[in-house]
């Protein structure tokens, strides 16, 4: 494990294996290089959460990858330091944080460009990276990539009431009647709100996102054996910038780099609506597997081979 500044670092000694504990873009970030990142352009595993961490991808699926990748842990998440000791603070992390986390990566890297490869909402900081670096981007891949936040949290909500047996409410309509002219109302928190007050937010993600019980518990297992919990502060600052309301498809048209999505048709926080904005919008290339919001835990060769594809067409 290293501490050097990026200024310090020797880009030639990176081998196999590399663990990583960097001070970047003022926060103390986790991270493992497989492979020279200098050789091509490396993919940079962006996980989900938001507020997870990449162990278990890793763990479960690292060893098909055949090209230089590095696995972070985002500012705040998993192995990487508390979102409360970082120079910016808990109270201002937003999306333009994250993307300048992983430039600064790339930096310190010393890669000319990278394949930010993003899952679940790590797909929404690989796709604003690319849309903001495009010249640093060889290209994007989003696996069951969540993009528009109050459409997330209707689908939500229509699953809580479904699992309830309750009649389905949005509170849409009543909110933007209440909300003065020239206000933004605040739809996406209070679907998510109504939502998680019929069914606590564990029981229901997994509703949505697994294809069976077996892909759950290999996941389960996974965490358990990484031993990484939390994550809650990440959520809950994301959360108070407003994340329930963010609508990003309007930025997917500026995307000038090649686009691939993968995802699970059993995963329907994402598919088959959110992955539609990209494939419209960016114009993307879109893979559907017969799995869940995690691809590689259903069909690990299905998933090695779209993922070849979207990283050699």
């Amino acid at each position: 494990m290293t501490g050097l500044n990026a200024d310090d670092h020797d880009f030639t000694d990176f081998g196999d294996g590399d663990v990583h504990f960097e001070h970047l873009n003022g926060a103390d970030l986790h991270f493992e290089v497989q492979g020279d990142p200098t050789t091509e352009a490396p993919i940079v595993f962006l996980h989900g959460g938001p507020g997870y961490n990449s162990y278990s991808f890793q763990s479960l699926f690292g060893e098909r990858i055949e090209r230089p990748v590095v696995y972070l842990d985002q500012r705040g998440s998993g192995r990487s330091g508390p979102l409360e000791d970082t120079e910016q603070g808990a109270d201002t992390l937003d999306l333009d944080t994250l993307v300048g986390d992983v430039e600064a990566l790339r930096d310190f890297l010393g890669a000319e460009q990278i394949i930010p490869l993003g899952h679940g909402f790590g797909a929404l900081v690989a796709l604003e990276y690319a849309r903001r670096h495009p010249t640093r981007t060889a290209r994007v891949i989003a696996v069951n990539p969540w993009v528009h936040f109050p459409d997330l949290a209707r689908t939500l909500l229509e699953e809580a009431s479904a699992r309830r047996g309750v009649a389905f409410t949005d509170p849409a309509d009543d909110l933007r009647a209440q909300t003065p002219e020239g206000e933004h109302p605040p739809v996406g928190g209070a679907r998510i709100e109504a939502a998680f007050a019929l069914l606590n937010a564990r029981d229901l993600l997994n509703a949505l996102q697994f294809r069976d019980q077996a892909s759950r518990m290999r996941l389960e297992f996974a965490d358990a054996e990484g031993q990484l919990i939390g994550g809650g502060e990440v959520q809950e600052a994301l959360v108070n910038q407003g994340l329930w309301e963010f609508e990003y498809p309007q930025f997917l048209t500026e995307l000038r780099r090649p686009v691939f999505v993968i995802t699970g048709a059993h995963d329907r926080t994402s598919y088959p609506e959110q992955v539609q904005w990209v494939a419209d919008l960016a114009d993307a290339d879109v893979t559907v597997l017969d799995a869940g919001h995690y691809p590689w835990l259903d069909d690990e060769d299905a998933f090695a081979e779209a993922l070849n594809d979207a990283l050699t067409r």
